[in-house]
Order: structure tokens, then C-alpha cells, then sequence
């Protein structure tokens, strides 16, 4: 079924329970980010990036007993949108980085703000997300302006503390700023302690720097494995590092044509990694062999009764692709995992296409069982 609601394509392929969602932007978009602190709803944001008109933030949700879409937008009058990053601790605050053209447009300078999404009818009656009516949308609560002009020209992303909301840091030229954002979000100030407990969110936005890997265009860390991470960038290829022997890497794959933009390891099973491309292509890989669960699903104690040689043989997941998705046109710059259902997962593309896909029967039934 195809149709368009204020201007917006909305596609719902289907009833089974894996076959992909997709909803079309109106604009070009690249940056993506999932609803960290929802536990209970599949949600993501999009940011739009447009020249001639107002960008936007759109919230979209997966309604899992439907298999539909929903959606809600927000004007994002401040600019294009290139990084999107959302709080710990609150459904509704999250950051951007933007590009703000000069009125004479002859400039334009990158800044980064921490904004709400207001509440809104739809949202108090406990109906979930709905389609606005009206021409005019809401816009964001700005909070916080994160000014780094101090510091240096190019805002490359801010991220949220991993646990503290109020905490951000910001990638500015060679720099790490961190901000406390004081009470109820109203002020920004640079935080002068040391910059710990970011490590992950740290440690992935130095890969925008090119600082850590050559060609390096984005770096996740294993969320069970703390001295493994993975990264992806021009030369098409994803590796898989041991930090604490760098020199070469754990596993090196190449399963793409073309540039990898990023790469996502799932957030509760990490033999199971996306990465996505310039090719147009999202691919699930399964790197068993440096996860921590490289027989699947943990074995109780019956699994060493007898014949216990032949039946991890058996159970042993292999390194490989487990499945390759194409339902975009276009350069897939970013796909994320969601923190509310770790079988499901978006990718974005250029052309303002938001794919929502699920992990196959088949593959999580071999992981849980």
C-alpha cells in the first residue's frame, strides 16, 4: 500500500513480520539517530537537509501490531541537519548539528543546540504518534545553544553522555568540548573535568577526525567486548579491532562495492553487525568468531552432557554475510539499531528514503534458541 500525507510517501510493504517498512522523505537527509531512552516503542529521528526550504525532525515509529509506520514533524528552521543525537534519559531532548546559511547567503557556518520536541495534543491523549494536519508544523524548543566558535569552525557531531543527559560533548575541529547543560537544559557551559565515561561516544567521533584509522568514516564500540570495536570508511572495507593490539586488524571484511558510511554493532548480540554503503546496500554480517556469543544463545549445562564436541560443531555460528538489503536507490549514510527491539533496525539514504528492517526468523531463532 502507497500513499502520501502532506506530501510525504509512506509505503507499508505487507503484513509479515520481516518484510521491510519504508517511509520517503520529502527532503534529502543523512543524518539518523534511534530513540535511546524508549524501552517500549521502536522510534527513530531523521534530519532533513535542504537549501531552499525549512528542514525538519522527523519522529518516526513502527507500529509493531499493524506493521505500519507513524510519524510526526517538526520544523527544524535552524538548518540542515548533518548530525542527530538523542538523550539517555529523555524521550523528547536531543542535539543537532546544522548548517546555517547567511542571509546574503555567501556564508554559512556549522552550529550545534540541544532542542524538545514540544508535547502535543495527540501526545497527552496516549494515542502515539499521529500525522499533523495542518500545513503549519510545530517547531523544536530550542534549550541550548552549544557555542564552539571559540574553539573552531567545524561542529562534526555532538553526542550525548551515555547515562547523563545533561552531559554532552561536542566534535570541534581537533577538539573534544564537553558541556554540562545546567538545570532543565537552560544554559551550556564547558565542563572543565576530564572527559570520562565517554569513551564509546568519544572514541566514534574521533573517526570523523581521521585521527584513530586512515579512511576511517565511522567506528562502533562492542557493546559486550570493551577492548573491540569496528570500523568502516572509503576504502570499502570493515574491520574489526582489538584495541589492545592495533597494529593489524582482529577481522577485516569487504562486503561492499563502494564507500561503508557506517557501521552499527547490535546492542545486545555483537556477533551481529550492520554496516551501510555508497552501493546502496545494508548488510548484516556475523562476526562469531570475536563476539561473545560465538554459539549463539548461552548453552545451559545439559548442552555438555554427552557429544559436546559435535554439538558445538554444529552450533557454532560462522563468520559471514547473513543478509544483504536493497531497497534503496541511493547512498545509505547511516543505520541504526533500536534500543527497544534489538531485531529491528533503520537505514537512511540520501534521497530521503528511511528503510525500517527486522533481523529474519530464521537467524534469530538460531541466536535465541
Amino acid at each position: 500500500m502507497r500513499q502520501k500525507i502532506d506530501g510525504t510517501e509512506l509505503v507499508n510493504i505487507g503484513m509479515d513480520s520481516d518484510s521491510p517498512l519504508i517511509y520517503g522523505l520529502e527532503f534529502q537527509a543523512r543524518a539518523l539517530a534511534t530513540q535511546v531512552a524508549e524501552t517500549e516503542a521502536v522510534r527513530f529521528f531523521v534530519g532533513t537537509q535542504s537549501l531552499e526550504f525549512e528542514n525538519q525532525i522527523h519522529v518516526v515509529e513502527l507500529d509493531e501490531k499493524s506493521n505500519s509506520i507513524c510519524k510526526k514533524l517538526y520544523l527544524h528552521s535552524a538548518g540542515e541537519v548533518w548530525h542527530l543525537s538523542s538523550s539517555p534519559t529523555d524521550n523528547n531532548i536531543i542535539s543537532t548539528c546544522y548548517n546555517r546559511i547567511s542571509e546574503g547567503r555567501n556564508s554559512c557556518s556549522m552550529h550545534a543546540s540541544v532542542w524538545r520536541i514540544p508535547e502535543t495534543p495527540e501526545d497527552s491523549t496516549g494515542n502515539g504518534i499521529s500525522d499533523p494536519c495542518s500545513a503549519t508544523l510545530p517547531s523544536l524548543d530550542h534549550l541550548s545553544l552549544l557555542d564552539t566558535s571559540e574553539y573552531g569552525k567545524d561542529v562534526l557531531c555532538t553526542v550525548f553522555h551515555p547515562t547523563e543527559g545533561n552531559r554532552v560533548v561536542s566534535v570541534v575541529d581537533n577538539q573534544f568540548i564537553l558541556w554540562d547543560l545546567g538545570e532543565g537544559y537552560a544554559s551550556a557551559k564547558v565542563e572543565t573535568t576530564k572527559l570520562m565515561n565517554f569513551t564509546r561516544n568519544i572514541i566514534a567521533a574521533i573517526t570523523n577526525l581521521r585521527i584513530m584509522f586512515l579512511f576511517s568514516r565511522d567506528l562502533d564500540f562492542n557493546p559486550n567486548r570493551q577492548y573491540y570495536m569496528a570500523s568502516c570508511g572509503d576504502d570499502g572495507w570493515t574491520k574489526f579491532w582489538d584495541v589492545r593490539s592495533p597494529t593489524e586488524p582482529a577481522v577485516a571484511r569487504s562486503d561492499h562495492s563502494h564507500w561503508v558510511w557506517s557501521v552499527r554493532y547490535n546492542p545486545l548480540h555483537d556477533q551481529l553487525v550492520l554496516t551501510s554503503s555508497s552501493d546502496s546496500r545494508v548488510i548484516l554480517t556475523c562476526v562469531a568468531s570475536i563476539s561473545s556469543e560465538p554459539y549463539g544463545h548461552c548453552m545451559d549445562d545439559d548442552f555438555h552432557d554427552e557429544g559436546e564436541e559435535e554439538k558445538e560443531k554444529q552450533s557454532k555460528m560462522e563468520d559471514g554475510v547473513l543478509a544483504a538489503y536493497d531497497e534503496h536507490e541511493d547512498s545509505v549514510y547511516a543505520v541504526e539499531w533500536s534500543t527497544a527491539n534489538p531485531w529491528t533496525f533503520a537505514s537512511l539514504s540520501y534521497d530521503g528514503r528511511l528503510v525500517i528492517n527486522r533481523v529474519s526468523r530464521a537467524e534469530m531463532y538460531r541466536i535465541i534458541l
